[in-house]
């Protein structure tokens, strides 16, 4: 049984790979083998141990099904694959694997290897819609349009005055991100109370040389601060929210009696099962439904932020699956959104009329100098 009907259809293919079980076995499969090599290369366990660990990690084959039942049971994934692993091990290398490690530095650097890789994703898509959205505000930026506030019409804009916003904003959240994620996606390993104890004076080392061969950043154990997982989590939410601002937008300049811009046809989408003369906007559908998810998800983060001494009892276990379901529902955002942008259709003569039925002028102040200085502040940036 797979769960593509309920995520595909609001998510990328790409994104569901980084966070599946394949991926989550494989990044705790690597913790285990690089803490083993970083123990042998700072004489804490023999190099002939750390070979054995390494070859069962790199060769064993672990039932997801099995491993997932196990890790019902005991409250976490490391403990039925750590026990699994020793089974296949002799005894001297059985008792060297996971040395000094505990549950949670799997758990927190598994995900951190997943934010990173889910980052380089969703940021791609991110710059493919900046870079859409600034050349559509430059070329619009003096087309006189009707500006809407509190859904009536207002005063002139520039047409491209309301893309930059868009481009802006896109840019901003992606810069957010991109910060939260060098900042947080860090190794965590601190052992079982957090003390690095039984590691010969050499937890720091060891924890350089894991970092290094994964390709995480490197500090002190972080496992009862859970702030920097929150701010990626929060970063990924304005990035939704943000995405989600541009599809509201582009969905009421879509309706039927505006008609000033329109998603771009794309087989297979906007169609209805019904009514065959509807282009429905289901780009902007997919936005904004990840946008209603969103905050729900990051109030989820920051409710566990409050752990107990040590290490908590259920907020940091329910931040995996809730930052997982945060960048699902961002890259199927943020694809549909690089697809309406890089194709938007922009309808002068509807721009024109809905102007001159408005009644409300042509001055659109300094909207042309406004755009300019946006894009060419964020480009600076």
């Amino acid at each position: 049984m797979t769960d593509l009907l309920r995520n595909r259809p609001g998510t990328t293919q790409a994104m569901m790979a980084v966070f599946d079980d394949a991926a989550t076995l494989a990044h705790a499969l690597a913790f285990e083998a690089e803490l083993a090599r970083a123990q042998a290369a700072n004489g804490v366990i023999s190099s002939d141990a750390a070979e054995a660990i390494a070859r069962v990690c790199r060769q064993s084959i672990i039932s997801a099904d099995e491993l997932a039942n196990g890790a019902a049971l005991a409250g976490t994934l490391a403990i039925p694959l750590v026990n699994q692993l020793r089974g296949a091990l002799d005894a001297d290398a059985a008792s060297a694997l996971h040395k000094g490690a505990t549950s949670q530095d799997v758990s927190d650097t598994v995900l951190m290897l997943q934010v990173a890789q889910a980052g380089d994703l969703l940021l791609n898509d991110l710059d493919r819609i900046g870079c859409a959205l600034a050349m559509i505000a430059e070329r619009y930026a003096g087309s006189v349009a009707v500006g809407r506030t509190l859904l009536q019409d207002a005063r002139p804009v520039g047409f491209g005055l309301r893309i930059a916003h868009w481009y802006a904003g896109t840019v901003e959240a992606a810069g957010r991100l991109r910060f939260e994620i060098s900042a947080g996606s860090k190794i965590q390993f601190g052992g079982a109370a957090g003390t690095r104890a039984g590691l010969q004076g050499k937890g720091a080392a060891i924890a350089a040389h894991m970092a290094d061969a994964l390709g995480l950043a490197c500090g002190p154990p972080w496992h009862s601060r859970r702030g920097g997982v929150v701010a990626i989590g929060a970063a990924v939410g304005i990035v939704i929210g943000t995405l989600g601002k541009m599809a509201r937008d582009i969905s009421l300049l879509a309706q039927n009696r505006v008609g000033e811009a329109r998603e771009p046809i794309v087989p297979g989408r906007g169609g209805s099962s019904a009514m065959a003369h509807k282009r429905n906007p289901t780009g902007c559908q997919i936005a904004l439904s990840a946008a209603v998810r969103a905050p729900g998800l990051v109030a989820g983060l920051l409710t566990g932020m409050p752990a107990e001494e040590e290490r908590g009892l259920g907020g940091w276990q329910a931040e995996g699956p809730t930052i997982a379901e945060l960048f699902l529902l961002a890259a199927g955002s943020a694809d549909a959104m690089a697809t309406v942008a890089e194709g938007l259709e922009v309808d002068e003569g509807a721009i024109a009329a809905n102007l001159a039925e408005a009644h409300i002028g042509d001055d659109i102040g300094e909207s042309v100098a406004i755009v300019a200085a946006i894009l060419n502040h964020e480009r600076v940036h």
